[in-house]
């Protein structure tokens, strides 16, 4: 029994505590167990699922980064067209704008990723170090296991333990305890392989990611010295444009006429549409009434009423097919079955529109803005300007029945188009390839894109529910 003592006493410290471990485990009450196992199970998930968080933001970070590559390539084919007058434009300050937004997003981008590739060289570093410690102990540990095995590697001496035990039970425990120190020395040696294997893997990802964080700061500056030299680009064309301030008020004032006269259109044509609905709706109610007492006068036919009483007493003054007073009231489109089920499918889908043109930026946001070069000037657009490119087609973004086509001074062709309560108005078009009372299908071809006499091409659109104007970039969804 002394012999086992002394063996045990040159166990090493690892070896002795996973033989507390397995001990201690096995007296462990099983509902303990249990619990140290779910936590176990449940940091696995956990982990993964982190891992997975980073490799989904990793993927979104790309995709905008891909948008505004994108959104340049779209401002530069515009520049390119408004760029072709000496003389400096609206249009030209529109697109460097554009591309001054676009820009200071793509270093926004680049700053979120330098943050996040600063947080994971901090967490990759501290990996490290915590790989390394181990490490070291588990080298410290093994030499101890060493040490111990060279007092016993002769086969002779671990024999002699062996058969000085004083019983067979003895024996058996000592043998156990021989080839326990075995497999820990070898477990030992695993330990030290696998972690040198992920210190190695853990050095490369660092060195990686610094490398990756150095060229995205060199990225970062040449980033910051085109957006100085979009600047100053535009502070030359908004100082060329304050030279042509009187030719500017005069734009201003023309397009002021045009917008008064395309709201007063719309207006109109609005009006005009709630009354024919309104109308069309009380004729449709009269004409079921005249049925249901056609169908009660043959019912009482044999009661003594004629049908000439019945239709006589169905056919009101105010059933009369004119216009009526209460039509030319109503406030909002009466809606049928089928431009309900039309009305609620396009409201359905706000924020999922399709533009109107495929290629373009917004140049004039809805809403009451100040003027871009002219001071203590505020113009208000209902709608929002597209800057396009010339000739783009220009496309419906919704199913629905083309109410208007008309010109408008200073808008060029107009397309109104109807969606049960909804109106959708396209405005500043060359061509126009539909009609009145078409219908048309989302994404079909209506016209396309003019350009004013300083090579700029602009769509305006707007959104109407009944007599209500509309945001549009509130219904419109990311190209």
């Amino acid at each position: 029994m002394l012999g086992l003592l002394l063996l045990l006493g040159t166990l090493p410290a690892a070896a002795q505590r996973h033989q507390r471990a397995k001990t201690s485990k096995a007296k462990m009450p099983a509902k303990t167990r249990t619990k140290t196992a779910t936590r176990t199970q449940r940091a696995a998930p956990t982990r993964r699922s982190h891992q997975r968080q980073r490799a989904k933001s990793k993927e979104q970070l790309e995709r905008e980064r891909q948008a505004n590559l994108a959104r340049i390539q779209e401002a530069g084919k515009v520049l390119t067209q408004t760029t072709q007058k000496k003389e400096a434009t609206l249009g030209q300050l529109n697109v460097i704008k554009e591309k001054l937004t676009v820009k200071q997003g793509q270093i926004q981008h680049i700053s979120t990723q330098l943050k996040g590739i600063e947080t994971n060289v901090h967490q990759t570093a501290k990996q490290v170090l915590t790989t390394q410690q181990q490490l070291a102990n588990l080298k410290t540990e093994y030499a101890r296991l060493m040490y111990a095995a060279s007092k016993t590697s002769s086969g002779f001496n671990q024999l002699m333990f062996l058969f000085a035990a004083e019983s067979f039970n003895q024996f058996v425990l000592r043998l156990r305890y021989v080839r326990q120190y075995t497999e820990e020395r070898q477990r030992q040696a695993q330990r030290i392989m696998g972690t040198q294997q992920q210190l190695s893997h853990q050095l490369d990802g660092l060195t990686q990611q610094r490398q990756k964080q150095k060229s995205l700061l060199t990225t970062q500056l040449v980033e910051n010295r085109n957006l100085l030299g979009l600047k100053n680009e535009q502070d030359e064309v908004v100082q060329q444009l304050s030279q042509q301030e009187q030719g500017l008020r005069a734009e201003l004032a023309q397009r002021q006429r045009a917008v008064a006269q395309l709201d007063g259109l719309i207006a109109q044509r609005v009006r005009e549409e709630i009354a024919r609905a309104a109308r069309a709706a009380r004729l449709a109610a009269a004409a079921e009434r005249r049925r249901a007492a056609r169908a009660a006068a043959g019912r009482s036919s044999r009661g003594g009423r004629s049908a000439d009483d019945a239709d006589a007493s169905a056919n009101p003054e105010s059933d009369a097919p004119e216009e009526t007073s209460a039509d030319r009231r109503a406030s909002r489109v009466a809606l049928t079955p089928q431009t309900a089920l039309l009305s609620s499918n396009f409201a359905g889908n706000k924020g999922r529109l399709p533009w109107p043109v495929a290629r373009g930026f917004v140049a004039q946001h809805f809403g009451r803005h100040a003027h871009p070069v002219l001071k203590h000037v505020v113009v208000e657009n209902r709608g929002v300007d597209i800057q396009t490119t010339t000739n783009e087609p220009v496309r419906s973004v919704f199913a629905g029945r083309v109410l208007t086509v008309a010109q408008v001074p200073g808008m060029n062709t107009i397309v109104m188009i109807q969606h049960g309560e909804y109106f959708t108005v396209y405005a500043r078009l060359r061509s126009v390839n539909v009609h009145e009372g078409q219908q048309v299908d989302a994404r079909e071809t209506i016209g396309s894109a003019a350009t004013d006499a300083d090579g700029t091409a602009i769509v305006q659109f707007q959104v109407w529910r009944n007599s209500a104007n509309l945001n549009p970039e509130g219904w419109l969804g990311h190209k």
